[in-house]
């Protein structure tokens, strides 16, 4: 999905939130896309300081001949306001109407009344390797940004980049700049002294972090990002360590828009998609997604949430921290730093009646006994726990809590998952050789022909391909990312080993056993992935 097809689901989405609005308000709602740009503008009725303060914009002003006024306004517009305005206009017979209308064309009419007077600076671009003049450019252009707005300009350029996190990092005579995009770490700019004191000044103020502070602490701060005529909140999750030159950040990005927040949208088959959607169907049981960080984890399970999410269900969510708000669904923050954890919360929010609860992660054996007897008493569980693949997870878990009969009545699907970096159209197919055909026809044993055919790979007959870059536009050869997915639906044969039944515990016999039952690995999915032209076997060997 390209970026302007992703504003536009963003905008289509607040436009739907803002005609439910209004609803609620009592007020028309009125939808500006067809005439944001063209309408003439009313400049003599309001000042530009009311429309600011006040979320306000004229549409219509009265005349001699149709005393006919009207207005448009925001949820954030004073009712006491809209009233004054009502009396004062309406004296003398004048006619006086509302139209509720959403952030974003507010934001699209303000920039025609008032637009800013500001430098406008180059881009930010990632380096190829080796390439140190891209570096150096970068690093002037943050070296020059003005004071106030350097911050917010790094935060933009890495929104508008896709990155996924910043690292702002003390090097002995420099600050170094990284981004991660796609998953790989990219240097991006040596800035001095002077912007990180500026950097860590905002982060203070922003994060609710120390800058003199000797230990490791977590912070969260939120931004608007404004583009295209549209906007969007990112979230953003700082983490700052004492290292030997400064305090080195991170900062987590969380591109929130709840409208992408689909599971039709991440990339799965149908096959998968089916068997999510039949297990969280059922009003109870248990659903684990395990990964490591970045592998996409809470994504997957907020999308699983928001295909729960109606007025009939009741969901409740326990996150250490919040990283995307959801509309119609409460979810509760948990400061594991500050003595809460996820036991107690959800053993609280149980006495709420949920329908369905997510627990951020299941750390300890208190939160998974607790998260399985909610899931056997009339709840849908979900959860993230660490472990590799899915077979792992079930030993981790038997670790944790012992053979447990419960848990194998409650668990009903186990998702392991990783993010590998997507071709671009560029990419160049190539024959492999004899020893990545043996790698191929190993990893694929076992797959019936009936099964490769579905994933578009006919045995015997393999095309790999490899990443082409074609300029600056995609230096790599790899654009965005894709969903590679392991699922365990556990049966019978699988509860066995849950249960006891089976004394001989080990990853690699539930693995076998979940094989035999038809599951596929994850490198059996990366290895199909590859042979599609999806991506390539190196990425492959790197995330999985």
């Amino acid at each position: 999905m390209d970026e302007a097809e992703i504003q536009r689901k963003r905008r289509d989405h607040e436009e739907e939130s803002t005609r439910q609005r209004a609803r609620l308000l009592g007020f028309p709602y009125l939808d500006t896309r067809s005439f944001e740009g063209e309408i003439p503008l009313v400049r003599d009725l309001l000042d530009i300081d009311r429309m600011h303060r006040d979320f306000i914009i004229p549409l219509q002003h009265g005349n001699n001949d149709d005393q006919h006024y009207q207005f448009m306004i925001t949820a954030q517009t004073p009712r006491s306001l809209i009233d004054q305005i009502k009396r004062e206009l309406e004296t003398g017979g004048n006619r006086v109407d509302f139209f509720l209308i959403s952030k974003s064309a507010y934001e699209v009419f303000m920039l025609r009344h008032d637009p800013p007077k500001e430098t406008v600076y180059d881009d930010i671009k990632i380096a190829s390797e080796g390439d140190s003049e891209t570096i150096e450019s970068v690093s002037e252009t943050l070296n020059t940004v003005s004071t106030e707005k350097v911050f917010d300009f790094l935060l933009d350029q890495a929104d508008k980049l896709g990155a996924s996190d910043i690292h702002i990092e003390n090097l002995r005579d420099t600050i170094r700049i990284r981004m991660r995009v796609d998953g790989i770490l990219h240097p991006v700019a040596n800035i001095s002294r002077d912007r990180y004191r500026i950097f860590m000044g905002e982060l203070s103020s922003r994060a609710n972090v120390s800058t003199a502070a000797n230990t490791p602490q977590s912070g969260h701060m939120q931004k608007d990002i404004y583009r295209d005529g549209s906007s969007h909140l990112l979230n953003i999750r700082v983490e700052t360590i004492p290292t030997m030159y400064g305090q080195d950040a991170v900062l987590r990005l969380f591109n929130f828009d709840e409208s992408l927040l689909n599971l039709n949208l991440l990339g799965l088959t149908d096959e998968e998609l089916t068997q999510i959607n039949e297990v969280i169907s059922h009003p109870r049981g248990l659903v684990l997604m395990v990964g490591p960080t970045g592998s996409g984890k809470s994504t997957t399970l907020y999308s699983i949430l928001n295909a729960l999410n109606n007025t009939e269900r009741k969901i409740i969510t326990l996150e250490d921290p919040i990283e995307y708000g959801i509309t119609g669904i409460s979810q509760i923050p948990i400061d594991t730093t500050k003595g809460q954890n996820f036991a107690d919360g959800l053993r609280s929010v149980l006495r709420l009646d949920p329908d369905v609860v997510m627990v951020g992660e299941i750390r300890d054996g208190d939160t998974a006994k607790t998260a399985i007897q909610a899931s056997i008493t009339g709840h849908l569980v979900l959860s993230s726990f660490h472990a590799n693949s899915t077979s792992a997870a079930f030993s981790r878990m038997i670790d944790l809590i012992g053979t447990n009969p419960i848990f194998s009545s409650s668990i009903r699907l186990v998702i392991a998952q990783r993010l590998v970096r997507q071709l671009s159209d560029s990419k160049q197919a190539y024959t492999p050789d004899e020893a990545t055909v043996k790698y191929i026809e190993r990893v694929i044993d076992g797959i019936s022909d009936e099964v490769l055919a579905r994933h578009g790979v006919q045995r015997g007959n393999y095309t790999l391909y490899k990443p082409v870059p074609t300029g600056e536009a995609d230096p790599f050869g790899y654009k965005g990312r894709t969903v590679i997915m392991e699922q365990l639906n556990v049966t019978d044969e699988i509860q066995k080993y849950i249960r006891g039944d089976i004394e001989d515990v080990n990853t690699d016999a539930i693995e076998k056993t979940a094989k035999g039952l038809g599951m596929l690995t994850l490198e059996q999915k990366g290895v199909l992935a590859a042979l599609r032209g999806d991506t390539t076997l190196e990425e492959i060997a790197r995330v999985i």
